[in-house]
């Protein structure tokens, strides 16, 4: 990124940008580690029907998207700092609880507080960025973050594969546990309040209610949220029925977490791309070109598996995919950093309903989608299309019908707050 800060609010750009994007990794390594894990989970506690097994995915980000209404207004009240802290503690403490699960649904408990805690540093990691920069500065910026962020779906799956060869699901806990507690420790000591003084909102029913509204009416951020949310449901469906895809349709093995971590590759290579182009071309033109050829790419995609009766050849599946997850890269930051934009005044809030929307909302279309899996990829690639199609007419919404404009995009290029 050109003309990056070096120190912003005290602390070195590069390790802001770092520790922003270890302490929305938690969520990443709480998601995809379990990944290779579902089937083993299934027969220790003895599901009847194995799709269950995805509602330890599932479980999770409920409790992460319910919780980032809470978060967001406590810390317009009461700072980033504190609630951040006390998220992490709840999410390291559920995790360590949860290796002691005896049943299922002492499981899936501890699993959605575990995102109940995670919750917080999604909702404050793009609060502290919103309140640092703005603009397509706000893009790029989270655009390097998400390129670092991106390596733990790379190696989350990986790792979770080798503790299943020394152990079972139980052993993963305490290693989401371990991290955890590393970034625990490492925000407590490293990273300073970023809201100011006077931006601290009273927490009272009337300004609460205010913040919302403000969210909620905002046509650019409210359609924008919908957008995202259907594309991150897209994306949670995928990771439900990655183990099912890759193990029982491909019959790939445990192996198969490297063929997942080469989306996240490609996926990864996508945001640092987005972070080095977005502030030549703008959010628009990146976001709604990725976008429509993502829509185009699964409708594809359902053709061909129709075609093969359900299963096309994995030499198919595969680039697809891959390719259709590229286009992650640049929509997901480019749509979130659109949303937030105009609403920095009740960031914290802000970031919490858009939050709640997109991860909830996507996490309940992925779960749906997830639990429809039949032995075939046609419930998955249908349920692509039809999300892909809802994203697209949200995205129309927010730009009264005309894509790839950037109106004064221009103007916040290079924008910064609390840059020393």
């Amino acid at each position: 990124m050109t003309n990056a800060p070096k120190t912003v609010r005290g602390l070195p750009y590069w390790e802001l940008v770092t520790l922003i994007a270890c302490i929305m990794a938690l969520n990443a390594a709480a998601i995809d580690i379990f990944i290779p894990a579902l089937t083993n989970i299934s027969q220790t506690l003895q599901l009847a029907d194995p799709n269950r097994a995805q509602f330890v995915i599932s479980s999770y980000v409920m409790g992460f998207g319910i919780a980032q209404i809470i978060y967001g207004t406590l810390s317009d009240r009461f700072g980033r700092r504190p609630v951040l802290l006390f998220g992490l503690l709840v999410y390291v403490a559920a995790s360590v609880f949860a290796t002691f699960s005896t049943t299922f649904g002492m499981l899936l408990a501890l699993r959605a507080l575990q995102g109940i805690g995670a919750a917080a540093t999604r909702v404050i990691a793009v609060s502290v960025v919103r309140d640092c920069f703005g603009g397509a500065r706000m893009a790029s910026v989270m655009s390097l973050v998400m390129m670092i962020f991106m390596a733990i779906p790379v190696l989350a799956p990986n790792l979770g594969q080798l503790f299943l060869f020394v152990g079972d699901w139980h052993l993963i806990f305490w290693g989401v546990a371990a991290f955890g507690a590393f970034v625990t420790l490492w925000t407590y000591l490293r990273l300073p309040e970023t809201q100011h003084p006077e931006d601290r909102l009273p927490l009272t029913f009337s300004r609460v209610r205010h913040a919302f509204g403000v969210v909620l009416t905002n046509r650019r951020a409210f359609a924008y949220t919908l957008s995202t949310a259907l594309i991150f449901g897209v994306l949670f469906a995928f990771i439900n029925q990655a183990e099912q895809i890759y193990v029982s349709v491909y019959q790939l093995g445990p192996e198969f977490t490297l063929y997942f971590s080469a989306g996240a590759i490609f996926m990864a290579v996508a945001s640092f791309s987005n972070s080095r182009l977005v502030e030549r071309f703008g959010m628009r033109h990146l976001s709604h070109g990725a976008l429509c050829i993502f829509l185009g790419l699964n409708i594809l995609h359902l053709a061909i598996a129709l075609l093969y009766g359900g299963v096309p050849p994995f030499a198919v599946y595969l680039p697809m995919t891959i390719l259709s997850l590229c286009m992650f890269g640049f929509i997901g930051t480019n749509f979130n950093a659109l949303a937030m934009d105009p609403l920095g005044h009740v960031a914290g809030t802000a970031s919490s309903v858009l939050g709640f929307m997109q991860t909830f909302g996507g996490g309940v279309l992925g779960a749906l989608i997830g639990y429809l899996y039949n032995g075939t990829l046609i419930p998955l690639l249908a349920g692509y299309v039809a999300l892909s199609i809802g994203a697209f007419i949200c995205a129309l919404v927010a730009e009264n019908g005309r894509l790839f404009r950037d109106p004064a995009e221009k103007r916040s290029v290079g924008e910064t707050a609390f840059v020393e």
